[in-house]
Formats: structure tokens, sequence, C-alpha cells
């Protein structure tokens, strides 16, 4: 599904990535884990077209990607969310899903300045769309409150919701977890899950909940100061000496 090869991404003279190189398969939930500064938000933008590497190369189903913008990527399937929740808060819940359609508008701007029959049709179908995202999600019946409003683990939901209208088929998720309460995180966890399994969606995300990545992932690469230091099963990470050392000394693995 995703493949990442050889890459470095340097700011003037920090390298904030070196040489990274990782696979992700499809159907796969992928965990990108280390410590703060590590290089991880860094490698998300790039593989989502924020950033261009200085070197090396993204591939997304066989096809190079690297360098693409972020709106041809989303157009290729990869969809992300943001560690700080980004959400239009003078909006709806609603309004904030239907905002994710946007690469599939079929009509015109003309259209849409007269009110013509193709824009109503598409409005329409876009609508129960969205809403049946919502109801996936559990969170249908807030669909016209103001998405403020929410909890703070309902507003994650209905930013991966706007996420899962551009119909992905690779999403990423940063810190998805974060500011979660123990009951917001179990959902959480259903909700990777059944992503998965009913939806069949590749999920690649970053977390340093422990425990949750634990409970969720398939496979977890740990960077630090920009290098892969582990890659594989997470039972084997929570034992690896360069890992403790590096990570997870520093953090509360049972929190």
């Amino acid at each position: 599904m995703l493949k990442v090869k050889n890459v470095t991404k340097q700011f003037g003279g920090v390298v904030a990535i070196k040489d990274v190189n990782f696979e992700v398969k499809q159907g796969e939930i992928f965990a990108l884990v280390g410590p703060n500064g590590a290089g991880k938000t860094t490698l998300f933008n790039i593989i989502t077209g924020a950033f261009e590497p200085t070197s090396g190369h993204v591939y997304f189903k066989d096809e190079e990607i690297t360098g693409l913008s972020p709106v041809k990527i989303v157009e290729k399937g990869i969809a992300r969310t943001f560690q700080n929740i980004r959400l239009f808060n003078s909006m709806t819940v609603l309004e904030n899903v239907l905002i994710g359609f946007h690469n599939h508008i079929e009509y015109t701007f003309f259209e849409a300045v007269f009110r013509l029959p193709r824009f109503f049709s598409q409005e329409k179908v876009h609508k129960e769309l969205a809403m049946e995202i919502l109801k996936f999600l559990k969170i249908d019946k807030y669909a016209n409150h103001n998405a403020k409003a929410l909890s703070y683990g309902n507003q994650r939901k209905v930013e991966i919701a706007r996420a899962l209208a551009t119909e992905p088929d690779l999403l990423l998720l940063d810190e998805p977890a974060a500011g979660m309460n123990p009951k917001e995180t179990d959902e959480l966890a259903d909700t990777v899950f059944r992503l998965r399994s009913e939806k069949e969606k590749t999920i690649l995300f970053i977390e340093h909940d422990m425990k949750f990545v634990q409970k969720i992932a398939d496979r977890v690469m740990v960077l630090d100061y920009g290098k892969t230091i582990f890659e594989g099963k997470p039972a084997d990470m929570m034992k690896d000496e360069t890992v403790i050392k590096a990570y997870l000394g520093d953090i509360d693995v049972e929190g």
C-alpha cells in the first residue's frame, strides 16, 4: 500500500529525518512512535505532500507520489487527521464532514450560484453519505450541533469523519488518542478496528499512548532523532533495550 524509501528531510542544517525506510501493507494497522522531535510528524507531512523530502522516494500502490501536492495525494487515496484538531468551529458537525467531499464535486460554480438541479442532487447525495459516516462513527446524533460544542473525543471523530469523506484507502492519524480519557481511548480503538474490518481501510498512526499502540498495532516503527531504531511487533518493542533507553524509559508504559 505505502512504501517509504531512503527518505531524508533537512531544514537548513538540521536533519529531521535520515534515510528512513518502511512499508505498510494493505489492511495493516501500523504505528509510528518515538520521542517528541523524533521526526514522526515530518514524515507524515512528506507522505501527504505538505513537505517535499530532501532525498528519497514515497510510493503509494506502486506509484511514486514524491513531491505531489496535498490535493493530488488526497485524490490518490490518502487522507489524514492532525495532532491539533482542525475543525471549522463555526460550522456544524455535518458541515465539517461535507467539506471532505470537495474532491467529488461535479457541479460547476455557475450551477452552485444559480442553484441548478445538479447542485441540489449532488448536495443531497453528499449529505446522505456524510450521515452514513457519522452513523458509522456513532456521532450522527450530533450532526446539527456546533462542532466546538462536542467533547474532545467526539471532535476527534468528526475529524476522522471528514477524512473518510475523501474516500481514502490509507488513513493517517496523528496522535488520535491524545487528550482522551480511558473510555474515549477504548472507543477509539474499537473505531480503528472497525475502519479496517468494515471499511477496509489501511491505518498508519502516530501515538505516545503505549497501551493504545499495543492494543491495536500490527507493527511498530520507532524513530529517534530522525532515524529508525526499531521495527517489528509491539510486544517485541516493549522489550527492546535500544527503545527502552531512547524512549520507553521516559514514559508511563502502563498509563
